[in-house]
């Protein structure tokens, strides 16, 4: 990829060197790097092969997979895989908007939401200009933002592991992005809506606040997209690879206004899969599977709460699919006796080392999970 004289001038406006224009320019055309985006973050998780009846609770995943609808229209498509069918991505982009109450405009469909994630960083950081994010957190931005050059300013999360936003909003003064989680990875935890609003009206100059909101529809958190009605200096990421089941077949999008998600827009190209978008759109047709899903994840999730409480195990209850267990000892060690009881649990994080990520998965699963928790806990 070549940049364009425009583009050049914006990257050294920007502070990058020239000597930059090749690394980021190997950056967007490489089909893999040594680069932290969501498939090589599930990698982190890749666990081999596995017996049949191992669970897998470590990556976020929701095993219910496609809703009905979603599956019925994936299938049907799947022989006219051999035409690009723009017309999906618009439809899909049109009802997104349409639910969002934003104009069409502000919507730009992705293949999942790390990608539009990895193009705001590259956009809006660089050595100069610094990536403002909770510890811990999801890796992805920050990774990206290392790849580039840009500094990381680790902010950790407050008491009650909400995003400490009024320490994010002072972090750094050349802030180019805030990102929020929310509900946030790895620990499931709501940041209100009030802190969103507050770090909206207080963050530096020229920056923008980044919301991802991939766990958003486990919770009854209001969404952030009216922000962006009001045309704030605000993109959100949506992904309907987690309540939605789809991350295999890969569907999500940017929301902003046009002059921010134009600033993403060069940093790509290429038509997204058929099945993603057909799956989505029909994902955001039914009426059901959002509120059924909820009460399927956070019935299980309540359980294996009170499991918790019963044997007296602390733990961080996340509103996600996802929550955080105090180990009480290097949480490495208990990934690795879990995954000799055949459970394969989450990763660890520097900043928390006695805590492991655990992903709800079905009734089934953790019952299972609860049963080698018992046994490796108690050692």
């Amino acid at each position: 990829m070549t940049f364009s004289r425009e583009e050049r001038l914006e990257m050294i406006r920007r502070g990058f060197s020239r000597r930059n224009f090749a690394r980021m320019a190997t950056l967007l055309t490489a089909a893999t790097l040594p680069f932290y985006n969501e498939p090589a973050l599930a990698q982190l998780s890749n666990i081999g092969r596995i017996d049949p009846d191992a669970v897998k609770i470590n990556a976020n995943e929701n095993p219910l997979g496609p809703c009905p609808d979603a599956a019925q229209a994936i299938h049907n498509v799947v022989q006219k895989g051999g035409r690009y069918l723009y017309e999906e991505t618009f439809s899909f982009a049109q009802t997104l908007a349409e639910q969002e109450g934003v104009k069409s405009d502000y919507v730009m469909p992705f293949a999942g939401s790390s990608d539009p994630l990895h193009r705001v960083v590259m956009a809006f950081t660089s050595p100069e200009k610094s990536f403002v994010v909770a510890d811990p957190g999801y890796e992805a931005g920050a990774r990206a933002a290392q790849f580039v050059g840009a500094k990381v300013v680790n902010v950790p999360l407050a008491k009650d592991h909400s995003h400490d936003v009024k320490a994010m909003a002072v972090a750094d003064k050349n802030a180019g992005v805030i990102y929020v989680c929310n509900p946030n990875n790895p620990t499931g935890t709501l940041t209100s809506r009030s802190d969103i609003e507050w770090v909206l009206a207080n963050k530096p100059a020229g920056s923008v606040l980044l919301l991802d909101e991939a766990y958003l529809h486990f919770s009854t958190a209001p969404a952030g997209t009216d922000l962006v009605a009001k045309d704030k200096d605000v993109i959100v990421l949506r992904t309907f690879s987690k309540l939605y089941g789809m991350a295999g077949l890969r569907a999500g999008a940017a929301i902003g206004r046009p002059d921010l998600l134009a600033k993403i827009r060069n940093y790509g190209a290429g038509a997204l899969p058929v099945t993603g978008m057909v799956g989505a759109l029909a994902s955001l047709k039914s009426k059901t599977v959002v509120p059924e899903r909820r009460k399927i994840l956070a019935d299980t999730r309540s359980d294996v709460f009170s499991f918790l409480e019963k044997n007296k195990f602390s733990y961080v209850p996340g509103v996600s699919n996802c929550f955080m267990l105090d180990t009480k000892r290097p949480a490495n060690e208990f990934v690795q006796a879990m995954a000799k009881e055949k459970v394969y649990v989450g990763r660890v994080w520097p900043s928390w080392p006695n805590h492991s990520r655990i992903t709800v998965g079905t009734p089934e699963e953790m019952a299972k999970f609860k049963k080698a928790a018992l046994k490796v806990l108690n050692a």
